[in-house]
């Protein structure tokens, strides 16, 4: 399975190999530093025999927040989560686990059954699993010479 492409809300990699330390810590210590950095979820991808799974670190997302959806061979997972409001007299000195939406698409091959796709959410993981078809599974025998 390949992952085609994603979105992290930037055109151009923001921070280049010239900034260091100090100037990677101001960036993510201030207000801008939010918006600079690239909010995506993690992610695993694994083959066996009978499936594929994808899996997807995106925690403090709900169920409810993520989207999946299936386009030909193309599979996109998305969230959309509007900001929490801060609490009164509470200011963040560093947030970083935070997404608040973001896509990641993978094109599925041809031997995946698309109608067997399942989505499971626990512990903030994303758990998908593509079952592979029947005929793409693979079938070990001995061929005889004739």
């Amino acid at each position: 399975m390949t992952l085609v492409k994603f979105n992290n809300g930037l055109k151009n990699n923001a921070r280049g190999p010239f900034f260091n330390d100090v100037f990677d810590s101001i960036l993510n210590d201030s207000f801008l530093g939010d918006k600079l950095i690239a909010r995506i979820p993690a992610v695993n991808i694994a083959e066996s025999e009978n499936e594929f799974h994808i899996e997807l670190a995106v925690p403090g997302l709900k169920k409810e927040d993520l989207k999946i959806n299936l386009d030909k061979n193309i599979l996109t997972v998305s969230a959309e989560k509007k900001s929490e409001n801060v609490e009164d007299g509470k200011k963040f000195s560093k947030r970083e686990y935070s997404y608040n939406s973001f896509t990641r698409s993978f094109t599925l091959p041809d031997s995946a059954d698309h109608s067997k796709i399942e989505a499971d959410y626990a512990d903030g993981i994303l758990k998908l699993t593509v079952a592979k078809k029947e005929e793409a599974k693979f079938q070990s025998r001995e061929i005889a010479v004739k």
